[in-house]
């Protein structure tokens, strides 16, 4: 490029088949047009890197097969703009997904990382009604509190839609080895930095859903791994010397228990509305009503899964005279 450009992205790939061609061309395509893509190829076999056509603004770098981090901090460290934006291999943004994003970070100075709401398509039409709710749920997240709120539920941003500020990336130290996704790992670091997010309103990606997605068969993005996340930074964040109070004597209250637990944190009691529960123990733990009292200074953990039940139990402790974010917080 004869310029230098406004925002590098960074799209690792192992044997992207036909599709990379595709999202590549989503992004060189863009109504900004002054970007650079870097397709980080890591390690692939198919041939589908070297296929891609010549264009001044494309740059093919090696990460060797050494995984999904390296080749990510490979980009970062090739990448020549002080915004840096993802981008998968399968999807495809829409033409002015980095217009609209990068607008928001220059209209918005306190946002460090911009998200974008997301159509997940599937190799076989629509996907059903489990990732539709999902879907709902992850492009209602678009102000800096509603992601905030929503940060140890799941993962609010889309990885491949994330574009960020240099500078926020460069302090929270990139991307790191976890025992869990290592896009999760990193919002939840930019999150207890104090680092804000958010997304502009309407679809800018088609996620693409399909039977290989690393979220399908790496184990880091199991359910156990998304707990173990939440546990290790709840107690380096919100919950740190606190006592913990959890809302579920459920499967998942428990397994959130033993979570905290090994990272130090300090289960008092649960919390349910079952009365066949209310009055005996989990995990050696009581369990009473929602109108006990609670522990002083104590943090209550939302961890019950039916839909409806985090606002049920946000609007309940509400009116306690608890507040959200500080005495209490959905964990999943």
């Amino acid at each position: 490029m004869t310029t230098a450009p406004a925002v590098s992205v960074v799209l690792p790939v192992r044997d992207g088949g036909h599709c990379l061609a595709t999202a590549a061309a989503s992004i060189l395509d863009q109504t900004r047009p002054d970007l650079e893509l870097l397709v980080v190829d890591d390690g692939s076999r198919d041939g589908a890197v070297a296929a891609l056509p010549p264009e001044p603004r494309l740059r093919r770098l090696a990460a060797r097969g050494r995984g999904i981090v390296a080749a990510l901090n490979t980009g970062l460290a090739a990448a020549q703009a002080p915004v840096i934006a993802r981008m998968d291999a399968d999807d495809v943004a829409r033409p002015d997904r980095l217009a609209r994003q990068l607008a928001l970070l220059q209209a918005e100075p306190d946002v460090d990382i911009v998200g974008a709401e997301v159509r997940i398509v599937t190799d076989h039409g629509s996907p059903g009604a489990g990732y539709r709710r999902y879907e709902a749920w992850i492009n209602d997240l678009r102000t800096p509190s509603a992601i905030a709120a929503a940060m140890f539920v799941e993962s609010p941003i889309p990885h491949p839609t994330a574009v960020m500020r240099r500078t926020a990336l460069e302090r929270l130290g990139g991307y790191r080895e976890a025992p869990w996704a290592e896009d999760y790992d990193l919002w939840l670091r930019a999150h207890l930095a104090g680092c804000r997010m958010a997304k502009p309103a309407g679809v800018l990606l088609d996620w693409h859903d399909g039977p290989h997605r690393l979220s399908r068969r790496d184990p880091r993005c199991s359910d156990a791994a998304f707990t173990a996340a939440r546990a290790h930074y709840l107690i380096r964040g919100p919950a740190a010397r606190r006592p913990l109070v959890i809302w579920g004597a459920g499967t998942y209250g428990g397994r959130l228990c033993d979570a905290l637990v090994r990272e130090g944190g300090d289960v008092r009691a649960f919390i349910d509305i079952d009365p066949r529960r209310i009055g005996g123990h989990k995990r050696n733990r009581p369990v009473q009503g929602p109108g006990d009292p609670l522990p002083p200074r104590a943090l209550v953990l939302a961890a019950v899964r039916s839909a409806g039940a985090r606002e049920r139990i946000a609007a309940h402790l509400t009116g306690r005279g608890l507040r959200e974010g500080t005495d209490f917080i959905a964990a999943g």
